[in-house]
């Protein structure tokens, strides 16, 4: 049954992303439709708002939501979901470009490492960074914006440094993050330290092999749309966008 969300496009352009700039899993969406060669229609959400259009499309609340007008308007709501998503619609047809690996080994390892970047990585580090030092100056006062906390902060900087030890040592240790060929493992974990990074949050010189991997991402093509991204106010740190560092 169609949705009743579908909105008139381009033909060019048949999928619609509800996203963030700061959400990991919004951005670990577009990488891999960007590598798949798809355009895409970003429609900025603020989850704060709890804007009654967009908790009908999705009542939990959360990003990313993809809709698929090429599909009689599918909505697909959730990283991991619209992931499997777009890999049994596009990623099925591109063989050897393919980010989801036919090996069901090489294919568990790879949702491990994604789910350690959307749920580990996102609930111990980017959710307290990024609702410190983005949301609360995007929302008013009477909504919870303010001052960031410093103790939250605080508490995000110790626990990053477990999870650059560990993702750097996948990166000396491997060809990609997930064994023998790039998947969207390691877009997902790019999109995940991309938001760190824009806010100068990672001490790159502390973990050459994971500098060296994540120069390696941050020069593909796909990534040039992420590396746009600009946040009212808070431009990024000058090596953000420099593919050398």
């Amino acid at each position: 049954m169609p949705s009743p969300f579908v909105r008139l496009y381009s033909k060019a352009i048949m999928i619609e992303l509800y996203h963030h700039p700061m959400s990991s899993g919004s951005r670990a969406l577009r990488l891999m439709l960007a590598e798949y060669d798809r355009d895409i229609q970003l429609t900025e959400e603020h989850l704060w708002q709890r804007r009654e259009e967009f908790l009908q499309m999705n009542p939990n609340g959360t990003l990313p939501v993809l809709i698929d007008n090429s599909n009689g308007g599918t909505v697909v709501c959730g990283a991991f979901a619209a992931s499997e998503y777009i890999d049994e619609t596009i990623g099925a047809l591109k063989r050897d470009k393919r980010l989801y690996p036919e090996d069901p080994m090489a294919r568990a390892e790879m949702r491990r490492l994604m789910e350690w970047a959307l749920v580990k990585l996102e609930s111990e580090v980017i959710r307290y960074t990024v609702n410190e030092r983005v949301t609360k100056r995007q929302m008013p006062s009477d909504a919870g914006g303010g001052a960031p906390d410093s103790q939250a902060l605080r508490a995000a900087r110790t626990n990053i440094r477990y999870h650059l030890k560990y993702i750097g040592w996948l990166a000396a240790t491997r060809n990609w993050l997930g064994g023998n060929q790039m998947t969207a493992a390691d877009l997902t974990v790019a999109a995940a330290l991309s938001i760190l990074d824009y806010l100068g949050e990672i001490e790159w010189s502390e973990e050459e092999a994971l500098k060296d991997w994540y120069a390696r991402m941050k020069s593909r093509p796909s990534f040039r749309p992420i590396l746009a991204d600009r946040m009212r106010g808070m431009p990024p740190v000058s090596h953000y966008v420099d593919l050398d560092f």
